[in-house]
């Protein structure tokens, strides 16, 4: 037996599925999940001693690659002075300056320890500042695990095919409004019936938890003017686009300022970190200036900040965004390559470092359509690759990620056990 299969069989003893979160059981696909022991630059290593080209990154935030030395040394550098004070220090001040500097829609920004937490905040927040208790979500965005945001989610709850978690009061989920993304009649159609009772529409900058989809042309516009139109907040869910997709996030690639952004992941620098931002009217009304409470021990702990800033500063010194678009667009162009080779007629996706290929041919603009694609061809697929040495997400419905120590030529290799997983099933 291997050590991995020991260890799944002990874990769940004593762990509900064995796993701590839920989409790494591998439900999706099938099987078991490994175990890793350590990670460097692109790939991990299985307690078997496997080595694996690995496209989750920690599902985002190794933006830079598994452990690189820049944060090591910052972490290490930080964790001299002590691992957690519960106190104010410095390096709270440099991230919410570096992030209102980076994102211009963020006036004022509070640190959180997950992007679950970021939500949820965002979510309590604009409730406060507005008085209503309705909000609108999008089928398939997943915004982690907040009882209002677990309605039509995405990510692990879709996987496993309950979108609706148990636990979550049915008055509760009564206030949480969920239409299809990209549908503009729906939009338009709630606002005109209800738009005076909703406090704010989360939604996914670029939906990521479903696979990957993208907003139609002037679906984003047609939001942000009925929000305004009827005092509504605009929450947008960067957790995994912020700092990933461009230096000002997603945001900053369409030119639209939401009222509230919602961070995580690559400003952790690996390390448990989330934030939340935006308007300064609206995050003056946080405890201890306003009304509406919010608390953290652990927030703006000094090691996983010291970690973000050193991620982010890195990104910014390399300019990291150009060599990602680059290296995504060499991966792009090696996967349709390898499709074509295989005589399969996949859809791939993909914008800057963040990419999925659906099982399906066809559009897809929403949960509707992603759920089409053939998930038995995908768990297919995704262990004929890992059998290779390359680690996708295991799911059809998560992103994959790519980072600046994939170089060309794991990039290129990826594409050859692509084609031959391809041609195995």
């Amino acid at each position: 037996m291997s050590r991995s299969k020991e260890l799944f069989a002990e874990a769940r003893r004593y762990i509900p599925g064995g796993v701590n979160s839920p989409v790494r059981a591998f439900r999706g696909v099938g099987g078991e999940p490994f175990f890793v022991e350590r990670a460097k630059g692109c790939k991990v290593w299985d307690v078997d001693g496997r080595e694996l080209i690995d496209y989750v990154g920690t599902w985002g935030p190794a933006i830079l690659g598994h452990a690189p030395q820049v944060v090591l040394d910052a972490i290490a550098g930080a964790a001299k002075n002590g691992v957690s004070f519960g106190i104010p220090n410095p390096s709270e001040v440099e991230m919410a300056r570096t992030i209102c500097e980076w994102v211009p829609s963020i006036e004022k920004v509070r640190m959180v320890n997950s992007g679950t937490e970021a939500t949820m905040s965002c979510i309590r927040l604009a409730r406060g500042f507005t008085g209503r208790g309705k909000i609108v979500k999008f089928n398939g965005c997943y915004h982690g695990h907040v009882d209002s945001l677990l309605v039509k989610a995405g990510s692990g709850a879709l996987t496993h095919g309950h979108p609706d978690s148990a636990g979550v009061p049915a008055e509760l989920a009564a206030l949480t409004l969920t239409l299809e993304y990209n549908d503009a009649d729906a939009l338009r159609a709630v606002f005109a019936q209800q738009g005076r009772d909703i406090a704010a529409v989360i939604v996914e900058a670029v939906p990521a938890n479903a696979g990957l989809f993208f907003p139609k042309p002037g679906f984003y516009e047609l939001l942000w003017k009925l929000c305004a139109e009827y005092g509504t907040l605009v929450i947008f869910d960067e957790v995994m686009t912020g700092f990933r997709l461009a230096r000002g996030g997603y945001q900053s690639l369409i030119g639209l300022k939401p009222d509230l952004t919602a961070l995580g992941k690559v400003i952790g620098g690996g390390l448990p970190v989330g934030a939340f931002g935006g308007r300064r009217e609206v995050m003056d009304q946080l405890s201890p200036d306003g009304p509406v409470y919010q608390a953290g021990t652990l927030s703006g702990n000094p090691l996983a900040l010291a970690a973000g800033l050193a991620q982010l500063r890195e990104l910014d010194r390399l300019n990291g965004w150009a060599r990602l678009e680059e290296l995504g667009a060499a991966f792009e162009a090696t996967v349709r390559a390898g499709l074509k080779r295989a005589g399969r007629d996949y859809n791939f996706r993909r914008i800057g470092s963040m990419f999925c290929t659906y099982f399906m041919s066809g559009e897809i603009w929403n949960l509707t359509d992603a759920q089409h694609s053939d998930k038995a061809a995908f768990g297919r697929f995704f262990h004929a690759c890992l059998e290779r040495g390359v680690y996708f997400a295991p799911s059809q419905f998560e992103a994959g990620f790519i980072s600046l120590a994939h170089s060309v030529e794991d990039i290129e290799k990826t594409g050859e056990i692509a084609v031959a997983a391809l041609a195995a099933h």
